[in-house]
Order: C-alpha cells, then sequence, then structure tokens
C-alpha cells in the first residue's frame, strides 16, 4: 500500500536509499514497528535489512500464537538469498501470529516491506530502543558509515 508522500522521509546514502514511513517505530536492529488497534504492532525488517539478506526466500517461526516474548528472544528465523538470520522479538509482549500472506506471496517482504511485507505481530509495548524516522536516519547514517570505513580497511585481494 503506497504510503503519503508528505508522511514519508526519503533517505538515500551511498548507492542506498528507502522511503521510511513517519507513521513507524524502528529498532536499532533494522525492524520497523507499525501500531495497530488494541496494543498490537505489526513487526517487519526494514528495507536495509532486507539489502543484507538478499531476496527473501523462506522464513519460520519458533514461537507460537500465545507464546510470552521477550526482547531480544530469537522467535525464529529468516533466510535471503545472501544470508540466514534469526528473527528477533522487539519488545516484551505476547506472539500473536505471523503474517498468513507470505506463504502464498513471500514477494512482499521485498515488494512491500513496510506494510504488507510484515513478518509478525505482537501484543505489548513498543520497544524501549525504538525510534522515529528521523532517528532510525541516524542509525543508517552510522551503520553505512561504519561499514564504508571496514570495506576501506579490508586489504586489496585484486590480481
Amino acid at each position: 500500500m503506497p504510503f503519503d508522500p508528505a508522511e514519508t522521509l526519503y533517505y538515500r546514502q551511498t548507492r542506498f536509499s528507502t522511503r521510511l514511513p513517519t507513521s513507524h517505530l524502528y529498532s536499532p536492529s533494522h525492524y520497523w514497528l507499525a501500531r495497530q488497534e488494541g496494543g498490537r504492532f505489526r513487526v517487519g525488517l526494514t528495507k536495509f535489512a532486507m539489502r543484507m539478506l538478499g531476496d527473501f526466500v523462506e522464513h519460520d517461526f519458533s514461537v507460537s500464537p500465545s507464546d510470552a516474548v521477550e526482547a531480544g528472544d530469537p522467535i525464529g528465523w529468516i533466510e535471503g538469498f545472501k544470508a540466514l538470520s534469526d528473527i528477533y522479538c522487539v519488545s516484551k509482549g505476547v506472539f500473536l501470529r505471523g503474517n498468513p500472506n507470505l506463504a502464498a506471496a513471500p514477494q512482499l517482504v521485498d515488494k512491500d516491506p513496510y506494510d504488507g511485507g510484515w513478518l509478525y505481530e505482537y501484543e505489548g509495548e513498543p520497544p524501549v530502543d525504538g525510534v522515529d524516522a528521523a532517528g532510525y536516519v541516524e542509525i543508517l547514517d552510522a551503520t553505512i558509515t561504519r561499514m564504508l570505513a571496514e570495506q576501506q580497511n579490508q586489504p586489496d585481494k585484486s590480481c
């Protein structure tokens, strides 16, 4: 679903660009959160996280609906073309469900990362380290700057 351009922060550094819905919260671990009714949150991976993983391949959860979860708990896994990673819970609460649409339309994670490509829902509080879109821009700047510095410090392996 397209977001109103007036409610979107556009970001670009080097060869990476994204749009960040200003209605969402973001975690330093590159998850986004969209508040739903009744103290629920939908959680997905940011476009930056998906760029690091590569195209979405598959995922699964190791928790069941109504399981209590804590911030930082591994609750499943996600496989991308480039990497396999754990899915972590962003805050304390109750795991409600995974996104039922991803089985039939896994491309949503790549094509619609900030809306239809959500991974899971939980009920609880927002994460204590959650930030708004402007705060997430600061996280992205620091992360990309660190990655570029590390890349420059790598020995030249060309022939």
